[in-house]
């Protein structure tokens, strides 16, 4: 039976006999059902788009083997440039660049730094101690000058509408706080 399809009626067609008979052979020859091998026939044409009536030319084999040649005709070919064009203008490149190079290693400069001095571990664990020690000082007055301005904050309730907060500060006060935070 046909995986799918157990539960379908079967259905007649009228088909030529002599059609009927190469049909029979040949879903003998592929092992299928002749309901299934139309079935898979009617989707290779709806799936590639080809009409029973249309020649496609040569077996498939014989496709792939011209495919097979045209492919190792296109290598042939970009080995050939490869021969011809790249390599010549490979050497030429490298010819510059050698020269470009011979040219910087005579106008070299060398730039003397010196010894670099050596730190021990202490010596670094106490500068990293003291940024940590800045930075929190530097977050503490931070938080204190936030604070304070907080602090000069009032809430004024208007007769219409919401309220709204104002800020008491003066315009000293508020330039000094710029140039604190720059």
């Amino acid at each position: 039976m046909d995986k799918g399809y157990e539960k379908e009626k079967f259905e007649s067609l009228s088909i030529k006999t002599s059609v009927a008979k190469r049909f029979r052979n040949y879903c003998r020859a592929i092992s299928k059902s002749q309901s299934m091998t139309l079935y898979h026939m009617v989707n290779f044409f709806e799936s590639n788009g080809v009409s029973p009536e249309d020649h496609l030319g040569d077996t498939i084999s014989t496709l792939k083997g011209q495919i097979i040649k045209r492919s190792n005709a296109v290598i042939a070919i970009i080995k050939n440039i490869e021969k011809i064009h790249h390599k010549p203008t490979t050497a030429i490149l490298q010819s510059l660049f050698e020269e470009t190079a011979s040219i910087e290693k005579e106008s070299e400069t060398i730039f003397d730094f010196g010894t670099p001095t050596l730190v021990t571990e202490n010596e670094e664990l106490t500068y990293y101690k003291n940024a940590y020690y800045k930075t929190q000082e530097t977050h503490n007055q931070m938080k204190r000058d936030t604070k304070e301005l907080l602090k000069k904050v009032k809430y004024v309730k208007n007769n219409f509408g919401i309220g709204h907060y104002r800020w008491n500060i003066t315009k000293e006060a508020l330039e000094a706080l710029k140039q604190k935070l720059d």
